[in-house]
């Protein structure tokens, strides 16, 4: 049947699974904006306040569902306000698909107005992208985006459309959706495996380091067989977080800067390591050629570019993580390690901080978050101190249910992925933790999240500073806090009225649990401005560059 580029797109999203997409209108979109009218039954929109908060509501719509996040934006600065959120979801290998329009095609490259070549903007931090500048090429451009965000290691796919393109009329054919690989996994050599059993019958002190592999492979099950089988403890790092039981006794906490002691010194102890679906960022590597420097070191990652990267490693594979530890658990005899599971006792998972009097600890907070919510409750943070305190103290069972920005660490992100977590789980509870310093990046969003009827909590950690940096300046700078306090008089609440959301502020814990049992009954957004102390500090701390021996504990 003939139908014009607007049309194909909307018909193209719904073979793929479409329902929910996110983005802004402008000039060179009018047309494809206008056939998301006819086709409002079938595909949802929802309008942000600003084109950053759809990528971030594309990205935690994908996190939290499972599918691909789709945004929408116009040309010019419609496009590049993507950016940032792109870049997010790149570094935590979220598939999306953006799709912008461009000006007409006899007007690229003649600096018409709001152009810009988005394509090239955003080459290094997109999967792959398309310029369609011919309507017979729309369809399959945007089904090979979908292919392509899915297949390996996922990523953001962008779809640069030219505004002549939207409205032309083209021939559509239904086309059935395929499954999204364009091809297998990697095949794993079984000489390698033989290799790597041949390192556990010699190893005494084994650990495992895992990330967002583990978690987009959908290997939680086949991970905690093996751990049971190698009888070894494991760490991870933020984006592996919520893939192992939080009260598991193999569960080392956090790795890396700001990770447990516990998590730190096994690995700086062991002589053989597992670093399943993860890359050995400098987070978490730190100083890379002192990182596990008594061990043999198996790296799997189904990205062949991570391999040898950042770390120097002794057995890789390239794989799918399931895909590994299936093959692996085929040929690995029960081991026992439980003298060396016991040596590690010795360390704390946890530093406890003393608290200042009246004040409310961030731990307290977030326990008690924990306690009056349930384990389907999705959590998301933003950037700074109060994302490391969730990823320490946050008991949650599903990856899926923790989302945060590891590789990119944008503040800002967390208003825009509660939006999306929450449009695409209306059934469940979605908590938004952030600090004064992220909220004020994206708090516009709060007029999305009113407009929508989405009954999200915000629990702001509201420090009156730049905590991250300020703790940073603390520590490493002589106490020079040059730009950190910046003496904002925001009043939480009433800015919560002003938006139509319902808003609390509280300054110890039981005020925080008697707001957050209230906030629980509305219907709507509502904010919690917790007035936390901004002496409070992310404890344990390695500087940059540093190792164990660097740990700041107090």
């Amino acid at each position: 049947m003939k139908l014009n580029g607007s049309q194909i797109i909307m018909e193209v999203l719904k073979e793929q699974g479409v329902d929910t997409v996110f983005g802004y209108p402008g000039g060179a979109a009018l047309n494809v904006y206008d056939s998301l009218y006819d086709y409002s039954d079938q595909i949802h929109h929802i309008l942000t306040a600003h084109e950053q908060g759809a990528s971030h509501a594309a990205d935690g719509y994908s996190r939290s569902t499972g599918k691909t996040g789709v945004v929408f934006a116009t040309s010019g600065p419609g496009a590049t306000n993507l950016v940032t959120g792109l870049a997010t979801a790149f570094l935590d290998s979220v598939p999306m698909v953006a799709i912008t329009c461009n000006v007409t095609d006899d007007a690229i490259g003649r600096d018409a107005f709001q152009e810009v070549s988005i394509t090239g903007v955003t080459l290094p931090i997109t999967k792959h992208n398309f310029f369609v500048n011919k309507i017979e090429n729309l369809a399959d451009a945007i089904r090979q985006a979908f292919r392509i965000a899915n297949e390996g290691r996922k990523g953001p796919v962008l779809i640069d459309i030219t505004k002549d393109v939207t409205a032309l009329n083209n021939t559509y054919e239904y086309t059935k959706q395929e499954p999204v690989a364009l091809k297998p996994n990697p095949s794993i050599d079984p000489t390698k495996i033989d290799a790597i059993l041949e390192a556990i019958k010699l190893s005494k002190k084994p650990v495992v380091y895992f990330g967002g592999g583990v978690a987009s492979s959908q290997a939680k099950e086949e991970l905690n067989e093996f751990l049971k089988r190698l009888d070894a403890p494991a760490t991870y790092t933020l984006m592996g977080a919520g893939v192992l039981n939080f009260e598991d006794p193999k569960n080392l906490g956090l790795i890396g800067m700001h990770g447990s002691m516990l998590a730190n010194q096994a690995i700086d102890q062991a002589d053989l390591v597992f670093a399943l679906g993860t890359r050995f960022s400098d987070r978490v590597a730190l100083n890379p050629n002192q990182f596990a420097k008594r061990a043999a070191i198996v790296h799997v990652d189904i990205d062949e570019s991570e391999i040898n990267k950042n770390v120097v490693i002794n057995f890789d594979v390239v794989a799918d993580i399931k895909d590994f530890l299936k093959a692996i658990l085929e040929k690995l005899d029960q081991q026992d390690h439980s003298d060396w599971i016991e040596h590690l006792k010795q360390y704390k998972k946890f530093i406890d901080v003393p608290v200042q009097e009246a004040t409310i600890r961030p731990r307290d907070i977030i326990e008690a978050t924990c306690d009056l919510t349930d384990k389907e409750t999705i959590y998301v943070t933003d950037v700074g101190q109060h994302q490391m305190w969730a990823a320490q103290y946050l008991k949650h069972e599903k990856a899926e249910n923790f989302l945060t920005s590891g590789g990119l660490g944008t503040m800002g992100y967390g208003y825009g992925a509660a939006i999306g977590a929450q449009a695409g789980n209306p059934e469940k509870r979605v908590i938004h933790f952030t600090g004064d310093g992220s909220f004020h990046m994206n708090l516009n969003e709060a007029c999305t999240a009113v407009s929508n009827e989405l009954p999200i909590i915000t629990i702001i950690f509201d420090n009156k500073v730049l905590g991250m940096v300020y703790q940073w300046q603390t520590v490493f700078y002589n106490k020079h806090y040059s730009q950190t306090i910046p003496g904002r008089k925001t009043d939480y609440v009433q800015l919560a009225k002003g938006f139509g959301a319902k808003g609390f502020e509280v300054n110890t814990l039981e005020e925080f649990k008697d707001a957050f049992q209230q906030a629980l009954k509305e219907k709507g957004p509502v904010w919690i401005a917790c007035n936390i102390a901004k002496e409070e500090r992310v404890l344990p701390m390695i500087p940059n560059g540093g190792t164990i021996d660097d740990m700041i504990i107090k």
